[in-house]
């Protein structure tokens, strides 16, 4: 896998990613309509984590259960950790669903527990539910370009900062989409969505730049 040394270089990377992946499938020269689908990776993902035989779940994440507040929960080998998030890193390129689920672990590699480990589980048992989830590329009449973008507010229980997201549009098909954690604390809700909005801004402008 290729190491991004900056923002610009990881998304030249997405891009050859997804020209890769076009190629791979032989839908690059497609005019009319393009179906991205992982679903053999992610059986794979689940045959060798040993979770193909799991109970499936409808949500990637507990809406009502904080992460990282469980402070005896024990160490785990940091190394299987990395790697599972590192390959549902690499599905989310295809899986905005699990965008947001997938951020909020990544953030524990350093230290993980079992609580950590719990949550990716979780994504895992989220996926053998949603097989089935593919993007859809076609040609349409619309020719708007959109952009939605949200953000929590100091939900993080370690540092108290928040987490932006958004996704763009343009002629009816979603091409772009992220959820980050903001980099400064926001002291109050005006200042979070402010930071969401320029964030999102930001990021169009630097994949517009490439």
């Amino acid at each position: 896998m290729e190491l991004a040394r900056s923002k610009r270089e990881i998304f030249v990377l997405q891009r050859k990613y997804t020209l890769d992946l076009l190629k791979k499938t032989g839908m690059l020269g497609c005019k009319s309509i393009i179906f991205v689908l992982q679903r053999k990776y992610t059986l794979d993902l689940l045959k060798k984590t040993g979770m193909l035989g799991c109970k499936s779940i409808d949500t990637s994440m507990d809406p009502y259960k904080k992460i990282n507040t469980e402070k005896n929960s024990a160490t785990v080998d940091r190394g299987r950790y990395q790697r599972l998030v590192g390959r549902l890193i690499y599905l989310s390129q295809t899986r905005l669903d699990i965008g947001f689920s997938v951020s909020i672990v990544s953030q524990f590699m350093n230290s993980p527990t079992e609580e950590h480990m719990n949550a990716v589980y979780r994504i895992l048992r989220y996926l053998k539910m949603t097989l089935g989830k593919e993007l859809l590329f076609q040609r349409n009449k619309d020719r708007s370009i959109e952009v939605y973008s949200d953000a929590d507010w100091a939900e993080n229980v370690s540092d108290r900062r928040s987490t932006s997201g958004y996704c763009t549009y343009v002629w009816g098909n979603l091409v772009t989409w992220r959820s980050k954690k903001q980099s400064v604390l926001s002291r109050n809700s005006a200042e979070n969505n402010l930071r969401r909005n320029v964030d999102s801004k930001n990021t169009q402008r630097t994949r517009n730049a490439n």
